[in-house]
C-alpha cells in the first residue's frame, strides 16, 4: 500500500508540479525530461538512498541495492512490457545516446564499488558526468535531428482517465479510489491554481521522504526476520516498489506509440538514479562524516548483470533493426525472472 501511495503522490502531484515549474522556467523538453521529470519519477530511489545513509547502523547498501535493482527492473520489465505496444521502427538517435551514457554510468558504479569505499572525488565525478549528459542532450538534436513530441500532458490525461474508471470497477479499485480521495484532500491540486504548485511540491516532497524512511525501516526488519542481507530485500522488494512511477509513465508513453521515448524514459531515469541519486547524497555524506563504506556483498554481481542488460537490449534492437515487439518483451521479462531466481538463490546458499 505504501508503494501505491508513493506512486500516486509522485505522479499526481510531484511530477505535475515539476512540469509546471519547467514550463515557467521555459526549459527545453530534453533538459526538462532529464532533470525535473527524471527527478520526479526517481524521487523514491533518491530518498531511499538518503534515508538508508542517515538511518542508525550500517545500511548504506539498502539504498545502493534499491537503485541497482530498480535499474534492472526498468530495463528488463518496464521496457519489456512497453515492447508489447511498440509500433514501427524506433528512432535510434535518442536510444543510442541514452544507452551510451547509461553504460558509462554503470561502469562508474562498478569502479566506485570496486573497493567498497566512496570518496568525495568519486561522488563529484558522478555529478560531473550527469552535467555532461545534460550538455550532450542540449546539442544532440543539432547533430542527430529527430522529432520529439511532448507527452507530459498526454500522460496526465491518461492518469486522470484511469483514475475516473478505477472508481467504478470492483471493491479493490474502489478502495484505491478512496485512498486517492484522501490524498486529494490533503494535497492541493497543482493543475487548478498556480499558487498550489509550491504547496503541492513541498508537501509531496515531505511525503515521499517520510514513506521512504518507513520503507527503509521495513526493509531492515524484513531482512532480520528472513535472516538475509538487507541488500537482498532492497534489490527485490524495494526496487520493484520504487519503480512503480516509472512503470506507469513509461507504459502510458508506449501506448501512445512512442517506443523510442518509452525506452529513453526508462534509461534516463536509470541514468539519474545512478549519477545523481548516488552522487549527491554520497557527496553530502562524505563532506559531513568522511569517507563512506558500502558493503558490496550481493551488489557487485547485480551491477555486472546491469551492464549485461544494456548489452542485451542494444544487440536485441540492432538485430531486429530497431524494432521491438511482444517476443522481445517476453524475452526481457523472462530474463528478469531469471535474475530474481538468482538473487533469491544467492540469499539462501
Amino acid at each position: 500500500m505504501a508503494f501505491y501511495v508513493m506512486a500516486q503522490i509522485c505522479n499526481q502531484y510531484f511530477i505535475v508540479s515539476l512540469d509546471k515549474i519547467s514550463k515557467r522556467l521555459k526549459l527545453p523538453k530534453d533538459i526538462a525530461g532529464a532533470t525535473l521529470m527524471a527527478l520526479g519519477s526517481s524521487m523514491p530511489e533518491f530518498f531511499t538512498v538518503i534515508m538508508a545513509l542517515v538511518k542508525v547502523g550500517d545500511h548504506a547498501n539498502i539504498g545502493a541495492g534499491t537503485v541497482v535493482g530498480s535499474a534492472i527492473f526498468n530495463v528488463l520489465v518496464i521496457i519489456g512490457l512497453a515492447s508489447f505496444y511498440f509500433r514501427g521502427k524506433l528512432k535510434w538517435q535518442p536510444v543510442v545516446r541514452d544507452m551510451t551514457f547509461y553504460a558509462i554510468s554503470i561502469l562508474l558504479l562498478l569502479f566506485a564499488f570496486s573497493d567498497g569505499q566512496i570518496e568525495i572525488w568519486e561522488a563529484g565525478f558522478f555529478i560531473i558526468v550527469y552535467l555532461l549528459y545534460l550538455f550532450v542532450l542540449f546539442f544532440w538534436k543539432k547533430f542527430y535531428p529527430y522529432k520529439q513530441e511532448d507527452v507530459i500532458e498526454e500522460v496526465d490525461e491518461a492518469l486522470d482517465k484511469r483514475k475516473e474508471e478505477k472508481c467504478h470497477d470492483g471493491i479493490f479499485n474502489k478502495a484505491l479510489c478512496l485512498i486517492d480521495r484522501i490524498i486529494g484532500g490533503i494535497f492541493p491540486d497543482p493543475e487548478k491554481k498556480a499558487r498550489n504548485v509550491p504547496w503541492a511540491f513541498g508537501l509531496s516532497l515531505l511525503a515521499i521522504a517520510g514513506i521512504s524512511w518507513i520503507l527503509v525501516d521495513v526493509a531492515v526488519r524484513m531482512a532480520d526476520l528472513l535472516n538475509v542481507s538487507d541488500s537482498i530485500v532492497a534489490l527485490t522488494v524495494l526496487a520493484l516498489g520504487t519503480s512503480v512511477p516509472d512503470l506507469i509513465d513509461t507504459l502510458i508513453i508506449a501506448k501512445k506509440g512512442r517506443g523510442d521515448q518509452a525506452i529513453s524514459s526508462a534509461l534516463g531515469s536509470n541514468i539519474f538514479d545512478i549519477l545523481l541519486a548516488f552522487g549527491l547524497p554520497w557527496m553530502v555524506y562524505v563532506l559531513i562524516r568522511g569517507d563512506l563504506v558500502v558493503s558490496t556483498e550481493n551488489l557487485n554481481s547485480s551491477v555486472f548483470l546491469l551492464l549485461a542488460t544494456v548489452v542485451v537490449l542494444f544487440f536485441l534492437l540492432v538485430i531486429r533493426k530497431w524494432r521491438a515487439g511482444k517476443r522481445s518483451g517476453l524475452f526481457l521479462i523472462g530474463l528478469y525472472f531469471l535474475y530474481l531466481a538468482y538473487v533469491i538463490w544467492q540469499a539462501f546458499i
